[in-house]
């Protein structure tokens, strides 16, 4: 079946005083309808740049490289005129943003906000977009719903703002939800619930949901597949349950070993050597060998391409042909 959203060899330059910065460097992944993928590593590493490159909102003077591929159930996103976008943007794909506090409007009631979506897209009046946004409430969770339509969002919980950006970016019931660190600032049990949400929503939509964030711990049992993403590419994926099973790259082994677990002793975290390196000068070789345990002497000069190391399960690293020399 042809996957929904295939993305090839994605690249963002920006122009610094430092050089060119490329934060996003040759990220290749797909997802089909339904599915759930979590793109997953350390703040600065590129995971909300590459969501953002999807619906081609990076901010200037950022640039989608030449040779850089989108496509979305067949469409060029990256070929679409400004009329064509904007028909896609909300309609096709729905995007939940990282700060809800930051992108709802403070002078705007949250009926205006997510009416507005629902306008933006369907002829419909503003009584109908109001009884819609009272639909959305419902369907997210929103306690009290017909009072809370008319609330701002200085009124309402860090929880609650989040599902009204889950409402607002469900209101034209995309074929792709974007959730870019949906549960930032959250408790862990506003976190669960909005995760449960989601499982949920998609569920019972049919979307297939790309989740970003930078916990492990909170894809373990729902994400259907894992894309590690490290220096700006992609250095493991595979279906989750292999990926905490049997963990193949070191970055990715380094990342598990620093969640912190209840166990009856007290552990010490194992925290990853060294710092991320800028995008002004990503390292020769392997982008990680500076901050490797395992490091052989060829990931210091040569850069591993994507390699095999099981069904539906690969890499960027030298270890996944054996090869010590």
């Amino acid at each position: 079946m042809t996957p929904l959203l295939e993305v090839q060899d994605l690249r963002i330059t920006f122009p610094s005083s430092a050089g060119i910065s490329r934060p996003v460097d040759g990220v290749s992944f797909t997802l089909s309808r339904g599915e759930l993928l979590a793109l997953v590593g350390e703040s600065g590493c590129g995971k909300s740049l590459t969501s953002l490159a999807l619906l081609r909102l990076v901010p200037p003077p950022g640039e989608i490289a030449a040779g850089s591929s989108i496509r979305l159930d067949g469409t060029d996103v990256l070929g679409l005129d400004a009329a064509s976008l904007r028909a896609i943007r909300g309609r096709r794909i729905g995007m939940i943003f990282q700060d809800p506090m930051t992108s709802l409007n403070p002078v705007f009631t949250v009926a205006d906000q997510i009416g507005e979506s629902v306008r933006a897209h369907q002829s419909v009046s503003r009584r109908a977009a109001r009884t819609r946004a009272l639909e959305l409430l419902q369907e997210v969770g929103i306690p009290d719903p017909v009072e809370r339509l008319d609330n701002y969002p200085h009124q309402m919980s860090g929880g609650m703002r989040q599902r009204v950006m889950i409402a607002i970016a469900l209101a034209s019931e995309p074929e792709l939800l974007i959730a870019d660190e949906p549960t930032t600032a959250l408790d862990v049990t506003v976190q669960a619930q909005i995760l449960e949400l989601l499982d949920r929503l998609r569920t019972a939509r049919g979307m297939a949901v790309l989740l970003i964030t930078h916990d492990l711990g909170i894809v373990a049992g729902r994400a259907d597949r894992v894309a590690v993403m490290y220096a700006g590419r992609l250095v493991e994926e595979s279906g989750t349950a292999d990926l905490f099973a049997r963990p193949s790259h070191p970055y990715t082994r380094g990342l598990l070993a620093s969640v912190p677990r209840i166990t009856g002793s007290v552990t010490r975290l194992t925290p990853i050597a060294g710092t991320v390196p800028p995008p002004t000068a990503w390292p020769a070789g392997c982008r990680f060998h500076p901050r490797c345990p395992d490091r052989l002497a060829r990931c210091l000069a040569d850069d591993p391409p994507a390699l095999s190391v099981g069904p539906g399960h690969q890499m960027r690293c030298w270890l996944a042909e054996g090869n010590r020399t």
